[in-house]
C-alpha cells in the first residue's frame, strides 16, 4: 500500500510542500519589510518633535507635573472618599415635627423641632445680623470656594503672634459642614472631612443657600438652633424685629454660645457684643457712628423660668418621638417623657465634677452617663460636659470600645451552656490565629483552675477569650444581638470588647440582667398627644410586654458574679453602704476608654470616660474614675431606702429594715399610701379629675346601652419584694426572696 502511494506521487498530490514553503518565506519577507517601513516612517515623523535645550527641559517638567498631578488626584480622591461617605442629603431637612416635651409629672421642660427649621426667608433676616455674622465669622465668605486659604494663613499668624488661639480659620461653609454631617471631635481626619465637605457644599449650593442653612442650623445656646429660635429665646420676638444691638449679641454666640450667652455670663456677653460691633466697623459694613447707639443701649434679654433644660435627654427623646409618630400624619405634638430632672442634674454634676476635677490630671476630657430603671425607663442622659460647646451626644451616638465591661455577655453564654458561678475554669487560652490573649498584668495566664465567678471578678482576659472560642463566637454574637447591643463584630478578641458600642445600648444590655432576664429596650417617651389633645401613642397601650430572653437562673447567676466584681474584684470603688451594688469595669487598649457598668435593685447606670479624639488617657481604668462617678451619682439617685432586691441576691440589711417599716405603716395606718402607688396614679398626661369624669361618662353610656360598667383594672405593681400586697404578708424577721 505504501509503495503504491509513493509511486503514484501521493504525498505531492495531497500537499505541495515546496509551494507552501515559498509562500511562507514570501509572507515573512513582506511583513518584515512593512514593519521596517512603518518604523522608519514613524521615526521620521516623531523626529520632527525632537526637543533640545530649554524646550526639552520645559517638556520634562511638564511631564513630571502631569505625573504628580495624576498622583495628586488619586490621593485627593482617597482623602475625600471618607468625607463623601458622611454626606447625607436627608440631614438638610430639620424635620416637620414640632414637639413640646413634658417631664414625668407633666411639667414642660423643652421643645424641639420647628424652632430650628428654615421657616424664615433670608430676605426677612435683618441686614445687620447677616453682616455681623460675616464680619465676625467669615469676612471673605463671598470670595472663597468653601475654604479661605488667605484667611486661614492670617489666623495662623495672629495666633502665633498672640501665643494662643485668638482667631479661627474655619469658614461659614466649613462650620456648616461640621454642624450638618460631622461630630465635634478634634482630629486631623475630621478637619480633612470638613474641608472636602465644604467644597462639596459650595459645588451644590449657592452662597445665599449656604448662608441661609448656616443661620438656620447654628446652635445659639439655651437649646435654640438658628437665629429665629434664638431671637424668640433671648428677646421674645421674631428675628425680623430685632435691633442692631440684639443682632450683635446673637452674632457673638456663633463661636461659643454657652460662654457668651447673656443668661450665663452677662459681662462676657456684653464684651463679645462690643467686639462684634467693632468687627462691623473694621469690615467696612457700618461706620462708628452707625453702631454708636448699639453700644450705648445694649440688648436686654427676657427671663426664662427653666434655664436648666435636659438637652441631652431631649435630643434623644426627639428622635424617639419622630420614630414613634412616623406615618401617623401628626406633626405638632406633646410628649410626656420619663426624665427625672433631679436625677438628670445629679448625673450632670457627678460627671462634670469628675472630668473637671481629677479628669484634668488624668487626661480625660469627655464622658457620658446613662441611668435607667431596671425595665428600661430612662431617667437621665448626659452626653458631654457642655451642651453649648458641643451638642454631639456621646451617650447615644458615640461608639467606643467597652473593654472588659463586655465580658458579662461572654459569661452569659457560659452560664447558658450549663456552667455555674462555681464551675472551675482555667486561667489560660489557646491562640486564635497568630494572636494570644494576655491578662492585665501582661502574662498569658498562670494555667491555674479558678471558679468562673473569680475569673470574672479578677477580669481575666485569658478565660474570657477561651470561653468565647470553646463555646463559639457565633453564640456570643447571637447573645449580644438578643440583648439589643449592636456594633459588635466577630473577631478573635471580641470577648475583650474590641467593638464599638454606645453607652445607652450597653446600659440596656446590663438592665436585662437586672430585669431577671427580661429584654430591656431603653425608652424615654410614655405618651404622645397631637395638637387636638388626642392620644396617638401610649407605651402602656401600644407596646408588648418584654419577652424573656434569658433564663431566670442565668440572670440570677450573673448577678451573683457581678456582685463579686464589686465586693471582691476590680469594682470595689463602686460599693454602696446602703444597698447591694453589682457591676463590671472596662478599660480598652492603650487606656483610651474607661467604663463602669452597674446596677442596684432600682437603677442601672453606665459611665464612660475618655476623649473625643481617641487619645489615650493617663492610665485611667474602669475601676477608678468611672466607678467613683457611678458611686457619686447612685448615692444621690436613691432618695429612699425602699429599694427592690437584685434577682439572685439576698436583700440588703437596710432594705430588710425599710420593708418591715413600710409593712408596719400599712398595718397600723389605713390612710397610708405607698409612694409607688401615688407615682403610678399620676402617670398620665390627663389629670386624675379628668380621667374620673371621662370614666363616669363611659359608665353612663354603657348603662344606657344595657352594658355593665367595665371594671377598672388594678394598678400593676412590680414583681418581687416591691409589691405592697406581698410585703404586707411578711412576718417579723421574715426575709423575702
Amino acid at each position: 500500500m505504501s509503495d503504491w502511494f509513493f509511486k503514484q506521487g501521493g504525498r505531492d498530490r495531497i500537499i505541495d510542500w515546496l509551494s507552501l514553503d515559498s509562500k511562507i518565506d514570501s509572507l515573512i519577507s513582506e511583513t518584515s519589510g512593512r514593519v521596517r517601513d512603518t518604523w522608519n516612517s514613524a521615526s521620521s515623523f516623531f523626529a520632527r518633535f525632537k526637543l533640545t535645550g530649554w524646550k526639552r527641559v520645559a517638556n520634562e517638567l511638564a511631564c513630571e507635573c502631569l505625573t504628580l498631578g495624576a498622583g495628586g488626584l488619586v490621593l485627593l480622591y482617597a482623602l475625600a472618599l471618607p468625607a463623601f461617605k458622611e454626606f447625607d442629603e436627608s440631614k438638610y431637612q430639620t424635620g416637620q415635627f414640632a414637639v413640646t416635651f413634658l417631664d414625668q409629672n407633666g411639667n414642660e421642660i423643652g421643645k424641639r423641632g420647628i424652632l430650628h427649621n428654615d421657616a424664615v426667608p433670608l430676605e426677612e433676616i435683618p441686614d445687620y445680623l447677616i453682616k455681623a455674622a460675616l464680619a465676625t465669622e467669615d469676612r471673605r465668605f463671598f470670595e472663597h470656594f468653601g475654604v479661605d486659604f488667605f484667611g486661614t494663613a492670617r489666623a495662623v499668624m495672629e495666633n502665633v503672634r498672640a501665643s494662643g488661639v485668638v482667631q479661627g480659620g474655619s469658614t461659614l461653609t466649613q462650620q456648616l459642614a461640621k454642624n450638618l454631617f460631622l461630630s465635634p471631635e478634634r482630629s486631623i481626619q475630621r478637619k480633612l472631612k470638613e474641608v472636602f465637605l465644604a467644597f462639596l457644599l459650595e459645588s451644590r449650593h449657592s452662597k445665599r443657600e449656604i448662608l441661609k442653612m448656616y443661620l438656620d442650623r447654628a446652635y445659639m445656646g439655651g437649646g435654640a438652633f438658628g437665629v429665629e429660635a434664638a431671637a424668640q429665646f433671648y428677646f421674645g420676638k421674631p428675628v425680623k424685629d430685632i435691633s442692631m444691638a440684639e443682632a450683635a449679641l446673637m452674632a457673638g454666640l456663633f463661636k461659643a454660645p454657652t460662654k457668651y450667652a447673656p443668661h450665663v455670663d452677662l459681662a462676657a456677653s456684653r464684651a463679645r457684643t462690643n467686639e462684634v460691633l467693632s468687627n462691623l466697623v473694621e469690615a467696612g459694613f457700618y461706620t462708628a457712628g452707625q453702631v454708636h447707639n448699639a453700644r450705648l443701649f445694649p440688648a436686654k434679654i427676657v427671663e426664662h423660668s427653666n434655664p436648666d433644660s435636659p438637652d441631652w435627654f431631649l435630643d434623644w427623646a426627639f428622635e424617639e418621638v419622630q420614630r414613634l409618630a412616623r406615618g401617623k400624619g401628626e406633626y405638632v405634638l406633646t410628649a410626656r417623657t420619663t426624665v427625672d430632672l433631679k436625677l438628670q442634674k445629679a448625673a450632670e454634676e457627678a460627671l462634670i465634677s469628675t472630668i473637671k476635677g481629677e479628669g484634668r490630671y488624668a487626661r480625660a476630657r469627655a464622658g457620658a452617663l446613662v441611668s435607667m430603671e431596671t425595665d428600661g425607663t430612662v431617667r437621665a442622659i448626659v452626653g458631654g460636659t457642655d451642651y453649648g460647646v458641643s451638642q454631639f451626644n456621646r451617650a447615644t451616638s458615640a461608639r467606643r470600645q467597652p473593654g472588659s465591661s463586655f465580658k458579662p455577655y461572654v459569661y452569659a453564654i457560659a452560664l447558658e451552656s450549663g456552667m455555674r458561678p462555681n464551675t472551675m475554669v482555667r486561667d489560660r487560652s489557646r491562640n486564635c490565629g497568630r494572636w494570644s490573649p494576655k491578662n492585665y498584668n501582661g502574662s498569658y495566664g498562670s494555667g491555674a483552675r479558678v471558679p468562673l465567678q473569680y475569673a470574672l471578678a479578677k477580669s481575666y482576659n485569658t478565660t474570657a477569650v477561651e470561653l468565647s472560642l470553646s463555646i463559639g463566637r457565633d453564640k456570643l454574637m447571637e447573645m449580644v444581638n438578643r440583648l439589643g447591643v449592636s456594633g459588635v463584630q466577630k473577631t478573635c478578641s471580641m470577648a475583650l470588647g474590641d467593638g464599638g458600642v454606645t453607652v445607652l445600648e450597653h446600659t440596656g444590655g446590663y438592665a436585662t440582667f437586672a430585669n431577671d432576664g427580661k429584654l430591656v429596650k431603653p425608652y424615654g417617651v410614655l405618651e404622645i398627644v397631637n395638637s387636638r389633645g388626642e392620644l396617638i401613642y401610649s407605651r402602656e397601650r401600644d407596646e408588648k410586654p418584654a419577652p424573656q430572653v434569658l433564663e431566670k437562673r442565668v440572670a440570677e447567676d450573673m448577678n451573683q458574679m457581678l456582685f463579686e466584681v464589686v465586693h471582691a474584684g476590680t469594682g470595689g470603688r463602686a460599693k454602696l453602704d446602703f444597698t447591694h451594688a453589682v457591676g463590671k469595669t472596662g478599660t480598652s487598649s492603650s487606656y483610651r476608654d474607661a467604663w463602669f457598668m452597674g446596677f442596684t435593685g432600682k437603677y442601672v447606670t453606665g459611665v464612660w470616660l475618655g476623649n473625643d479624639d481617641f487619645r489615650p488617657t493617663n492610665r485611667i481604668t474602669g475601676g477608678s474614675l468611672p466607678a467613683q462617678t457611678w458611686k457619686a451619682f447612685m448615692s444621690v439617685a436613691h432618695t429612699d431606702m425602699n429599694i427592690p432586691t437584685i434577682p439572685g441576691l439576698d436583700p440588703h440589711p437596710v432594705q430588710i429594715g425599710e420593708m418591715q417599716r413600710l409593712a408596719y405603716l400599712r398595718q397600723t395606718d389605713p390612710a397610708y399610701k405607698d409612694p409607688a402607688n401615688r407615682e403610678t396614679a399620676s402617670a398620665s398626661l390627663l389629670p386624675d379629675k379628668t380621667r374620673k369624669a371621662l370614666q363616669t361618662v363611659v359608665d353612663a353610656m354603657r348603662k344606657a346601652n344595657g352594658v355593665e360598667p367595665a371594671e377598672v383594672p388594678a394598678v400593676p405593681q412590680p414583681d418581687g419584694v416591691t409589691n405592697p400586697d406581698k410585703r404586707a404578708e411578711l412576718k417579723d424577721g421574715q426575709v423575702p426572696r
